[in-house]
């Protein structure tokens, strides 16, 4: 599967996954909770870093 199929696949799951009523009330949550915004901010960013090197080592440094 390319890479370009599986991150169409997440963005896809994820889009979904946001419109679950659960899921928007625990963003309401946080969103109005400012420690646990910035704890959400922190978290989000660290996983998109580590999926970030993830990728590169999946994909090497150049992609074709």
């Amino acid at each position: 599967m390319s890479a370009i199929r599986i991150a169409v696949t997440v963005v896809g799951a994820a889009l979904t996954m946001s419109r679950h009523p659960a899921v928007r009330a625990g963003i309401q949550a946080v969103a109005s909770n400012p420690k646990a915004r910035e704890t959400a901010i922190t978290v989000t960013r660290s996983a998109a870093y580590n999926a970030g090197v993830i990728a590169r080592h999946l994909m090497g440094r150049r992609a074709p």
